[in-house]
């Protein structure tokens, strides 16, 4: 007990010292390793080929470069804390842009503007889509390159559709069209209704941001130092989503369940990342026809989808290190690397010139059709909210237990969510 209390203290006494900024090398003219810390490396499912397959590719561009992979778990950074209470290098992290602010603040990452010429940020962001260039700034800077990211995808069975007398060419646009097909596919077929990855076992709350946030609520205040969701807009959101549970057509699925009732032909929509693309489209093969339409509106309202996914972050100080990180954040968020990341593991190309360029990604586009509604609600891409302080992973949970029971447990939605605020408010820095 006194020993782990004294490695918790250094390592809050290491990570929150901030440490100066230096300029990275020119270039790399001599041997270097860095070390990348990548959670989708530790997932065979979720792009550890795609991932390991660009990063031989950049070392053979770059022979004085090494790169070691570190797979670690994007639902908990205890792997990186360990890490650095060891006095190992954490040079570069895909880091989950729920955890961006206690990075910065605890994991010593690096503003590109304090590390990078102005020339090539300027540079290397051109033709990016001003929309994901956004996500990985704080207070003012660029901490992070979006890397891997989407927007909620409404995937559906097209078969399920007619065999519910529902057009499949006409998929539900708002949340009152998701019921109504629900319960006709619920009454016509043997098969369930809806489920989404907006709550449940490990969800976390890029995909209730977005609902909460098409309502015209939000979950946190703009300036990150008042809780939000127990307002009205997202007591109101919330509920709807309780009333579709008491309807009998949302399935409290956790994630694997839903994949599964996706697989098997037995549910009927998933509203979830798009990330899933390639697992669902390998399941509905042969037995089903996959569709996918836009994330669901409240009424006439616009939504407003939020990211999910990650950041790549720079934590070396040490300038050829920095140098060698920045050449591999380049290479990774470059034309050719969104081109892999869209094809091979399913997330959002930043470049979206590269959709129509036949050189990357114009014929798998076509030949992917699902992609579709992923592309067009960047334009309404708004960044996922990460919560403030040392505390933010309880922050988060107090709130996603509080929608679960909400919309699960009976509980009464408006007290539940605002009991819950008041014991998350208390949490915040």
């Amino acid at each position: 007990m006194f020993r782990t209390t004294i490695i918790a203290s250094l390592l809050a006494l290491s990570t929150a010292v901030p440490v100066l900024a230096q300029t990275m090398a020119p270039s790399i003219d001599t041997p270097v390793t860095i070390r990348f810390y990548n959670y989708n490396l530790a997932t065979a499912g979720l792009g550890a080929e795609a991932t390991q397959k660009l990063i031989n590719e950049f070392m053979a561009e770059n022979p004085n470069v090494t790169v070691e992979g570190v797979g670690y778990s994007s639902a908990d950074s205890s792997r990186i804390q360990a890490d650095l209470a060891a006095g190992q290098a954490v040079d570069v992290v895909q880091t989950v842009f729920s955890d961006l602010d206690f990075s910065v603040n605890n994991f010593g990452a690096q503003a590109l503007e304090d590390i990078a010429p102005a020339a090539e940020i300027t540079a290397h962001l051109e033709g990016m889509h001003p929309n994901g260039t956004k996500l990985g700034v704080l207070n003012g800077k660029t901490y992070g390159l979006a890397y891997t990211f989407s927007t909620p995808v409404l995937f559906y069975n097209a078969d399920l559709f007619r065999a519910a007398g529902l057009d499949p060419d006409s998929p539900p646009k708002t949340w009152a069209d998701i019921k109504t097909a629900a319960l006709a596919i619920e009454d016509k077929t043997d098969a369930e209704g809806f489920t989404g990855g907006i709550t449940g076992p490990g969800a976390v709350d890029w995909l209730l941001q977005g609902v909460v946030r098409s309502n015209n609520g939000e979950v946190i205040s703009r300036d990150r130092k008042t809780l939000k969701f127990a307002e009205p807009e997202a007591v109101e959101a919330v509920a709807m989503l309780r009333d579709l549970y008491d309807a009998g057509v949302y399935e409290n699925y956790d994630f694997a369940g839903a994949v599964d009732g996706m697989a098997s032909g037995h549910l009927g929509m998933y509203l979830q990342t798009s990330a899933l693309q390639g697992s669902l489209v390998a399941g509905a093969k042969d037995n089903y026809e996959l569709r996918s339409a836009a994330m669901p509106q409240f009424g006439d309202r616009p939504t407003r989808p939020n990211n999910s996914g990650s950041a790549l972050t720079i934590h070396t100080t040490d300038p050829l290190k920095q140098r060698a990180a920045w050449e591999l954040m380049k290479f990774l968020t470059s034309e050719h690397g969104y081109t892999i990341i869209t094809s091979e593991i399913g997330y959002l190309p930043l470049r979206p010139s590269i959709v129509e360029d036949e050189r990357y990604l114009k014929a798998w586009v076509a030949e992917h059709p699902l992609v579709a509604p992923n592309l067009e609600q960047l334009d309404r891409l708004e960044p996922w909210d990460p919560m403030p302080g040392p505390n933010y992973r309880q922050i988060g949970k107090t709130m996603m237990d509080a929608v679960e029971m909400s919309i699960f447990g009976g509980a009464d939605v408006a007290a539940t969510l605002a009991d819950a605020q008041a014991n998350a408010q208390a949490l915040m820095p």
